[in-house]
């Protein structure tokens, strides 16, 4: 019997690699690269380059859906101002799901699911809510998990090393980055201080 097909929203090849692990041996994966949110472009094409030179390695679906910078901005603005696991990042993660959503729809796919779990820095709870909000409307199923359990998130990091990955220092958005650069300068100033 043929595995059942999902489709696996997928920020970068580190995050892929021990989510992809994990379900290969019970669904036919495919990954589907829809982040408008990272910033500046130069790190969304890294992200996307490393992407597609492992989806040729490990031979899986790749499909890579229209950045659409302007629509997350409009998406997020109102919460522009907060912080890493805010309301931010629950519209930011609902806009990339909801369009996965669709190319699932469009395509056929009766699961999707997200890679964003495998990450320390993101709240599993709210992610895996908006994707049950999302399979509730779609009539999709989701796919819930928190990846970054049972060793996950230590095992993406050994595939990082073993593959020669760049890891992001940053979530992916200008927000994110800006605030990583903010903690960066206030830790080189205390440095200095003491």
């Amino acid at each position: 019997m043929a595995a059942q097909k999902l489709l696996l929203h997928t920020c970068c090849a580190p995050c892929f690699s021990s989510v992809y692990e994990a379900l290969r041996d019970d669904y036919e994966v495919s990954a589907a690269y829809y982040n408008p949110n990272i910033a500046p472009l130069s790190e969304y094409m890294r992200r996307l380059a490393e992407l597609i030179v492992y989806s040729r390695k490990r031979v899986f679906k790749l499909m890579v859906e229209e950045r659409d910078a302007r629509g997350w901005t409009c998406a997020v603005r109102e919460f522009r101002s907060l912080g890493e696991r805010s309301d931010r990042c629950a519209a930011c993660i609902r806009y990339r799901l909801d369009r996965t959503f669709r190319l699932a729809r469009d395509l056929d796919y009766p699961v999707v699911c997200t890679t964003l779990t495998v990450s320390p820095h993101k709240d599993p709870d709210m992610i895996n809510r908006i994707g049950k909000e999302l399979e509730s409307r779609y009539r999709i199923g989701f796919l819930a998990a928190d990846f970054k359990k049972e060793g996950g998130f230590a095992r993406s990091v050994g595939i990082s090393r073993a593959e020669g990955f760049y890891r992001q220092a940053y979530c992916g958005c200008g927000y994110s980055r800006a605030e990583r650069m903010r903690r960066a300068a206030g830790k080189g100033a205390e440095s200095q201080e003491h």
